[in-house]
């Protein structure tokens, strides 16, 4: 990935709070926890899983930068769900918790050097996974839930 590249995944890494912000405008606060579409998350339990997701992927990039050949652990995000009741709790703190670990984290991005690009540790679930593999992954993880709540709101207002 050329840095050019980075600056372009970056950018739209930064964008993925407001874009899930702006999915759940106009979305009905009654409805939050509803399941218009079988089978998927409720708007309030994907608010939850980003919370979760983030502040994991923040871990995640740290220890890529800070240990050599981290194993970096996957989860069960079902269970977390599940477990963590997701439906059952005001979505307010996690929506924090997005925000904040993803600003922190944008921090970081901005001072990282091309070695620091470069590193690399195993994934449990996937192998090899390195710096640029978590950008890949996580510059589109927000767009991806924000347009799976708009979808549900579509769902909603039919």
């Amino acid at each position: 990935m050329t840095p050019e590249e980075r600056d372009v995944f970056i950018k739209q890494y930064a964008a993925g709070y407001d874009e899930v912000i702006d999915a759940l405008n106009n979305f009905p606060a009654e409805s939050l926890g509803a399941h218009p579409i079988p089978g998927k998350w409720s708007a309030r339990e994907i608010v939850h899983h980003l919370g979760d997701s983030e502040t994991t992927s923040a871990v995640r990039i740290r220890r890529l930068l800070c240990e050599e050949q981290p194993l970096i652990h996957g989860y069960d995000q079902d269970e977390f769900a599940r477990r963590l009741r997701y439906n059952e709790r005001d979505m307010a703190p996690a929506l924090e918790a997005f925000r904040y670990a993803r600003e922190t984290t944008l921090q970081l991005l901005a001072l990282m050097t091309e070695e620091d690009w470069q590193r690399a540790g195993t994934h449990t679930e996937n192998g090899a996974y390195s710096a640029e593999d978590w950008l890949r992954i996580y510059t589109a993880h927000a767009h991806d839930h924000a347009a799976q709540i708009r979808r549900l709101r579509d769902g909603i207002n039919t």
